[in-house]
Formats: structure tokens, C-alpha cells, sequence
């Protein structure tokens, strides 16, 4: 997506390497996330990477590392059918990067062998949900060819109250 005469991403020529995630691989998941969000959620992402290193869907999740140290994270699923939509989709639900390795094409490499792994398995679209306030993460999206669809996303309250 952004090499450079030599062929080589930035992250590359950072020295970023993208793997497969590995089950302990969780703490430092965990980490990264709470230097993001200031939560510390271990149940969640132990929860996710179950799920990633199942073959019950089809799963692809990526990490990233810099000399040995897991820097960023990538989860996505293929879905065959959500919300009334017929057409296989790939969901992507997670990116991370520990903000002290930003700027380094570290979201984008991840992103581009997820294209390349959802394109190897013949999937058109992939779909994400953002928080409207996250401007970093809309941007990021949107430099990688997101843009907003035509579906509603509704939400109610549960209140117990029937």
C-alpha cells in the first residue's frame, strides 16, 4: 500500500513484522488496549482470541511486532450472512497499535494482508463499526477505502421494563 523504490511498506522498513496471533500473545493484547482505551479488558480478548484460533468461522487474526515485542493487533471474521444480508462478509472488528510505535504503517500493513487473506478466500466487502468521536480511526478507515454505507445501526436501552 505504501512502498517505498525498493518495494518495502514502511512498516517493513521499520523492521514490523505481521504474524498470526498466538494465545499468548493475550497480556500483551490486554496492554495495548488499556494504553488506548484506559481499560483493562482481560475477559474480552481472551474471549477474542478463543474465538480467533477456533476454525469453527473462518477467522483471520493478525499481530504485529518489532523485535520481538507484539506492537499492534488485527481481528477480523468472515461472516456468511448477518443482519438479513445475504453475501459473505468479512467483519473487522479489532485494530490495535500501542501508541508508542504510531505513525509507523503498522495499521495499514496488518490491514493490507487481511485484503490480501479476504481476497485469497473470494470476499468482496469488509464492514467495521468506529466511533463517530474516534477521529484517528475514521481517518485511518477512510485512507483504506472505507466509507459509510446505506444501513442503520439501532440501539435500545434495556431498561428490564418490558
Amino acid at each position: 500500500m505504501d512502498g517505498d523504490g525498493n518495494g518495502l511498506t514502511k512498516a517493513e522498513r521499520a523492521g514490523i513484522v505481521v504474524r498470526q496471533l498466538r494465545p499468548e500473545d493475550l497480556p500483551r493484547l490486554v496492554k495495548i488496549d488499556q494504553a488506548i482505551t484506559g481499560r483493562v479488558r482481560n475477559e474480552w480478548f481472551e474471549r477474542r482470541l478463543r474465538l480467533a484460533m477456533q476454525e469453527t468461522d473462518i477467522r483471520i487474526s493478525l499481530g504485529a511486532e518489532k523485535d520481538g515485542l507484539l506492537v499492534g493487533a488485527l481481528l477480523g471474521a468472515v461472516h456468511f450472512g448477518e443482519f438479513g444480508v445475504l453475501e459473505p462478509v468479512a467483519v473487522l472488528d479489532t485494530v490495535l497499535v500501542d501508541p508508542a510505535f504510531a505513525r509507523l504503517g503498522i495499521g495499514t500493513e496488518m490491514f493490507a494482508q487481511f485484503l490480501q487473506a479476504l481476497h485469497a478466500l473470494r470476499i468482496d466487502r469488509v464492514r467495521t463499526e468506529v466511533d463517530w468521536n474516534d477521529h484517528d480511526l475514521v481517518a485511518f478507515f477512510g485512507k483504506a477505502g472505507f466509507k459509510p454505507v446505506a444501513r442503520l445501526v439501532l440501539e435500545c436501552e434495556v431498561t428490564g421494563e418490558g
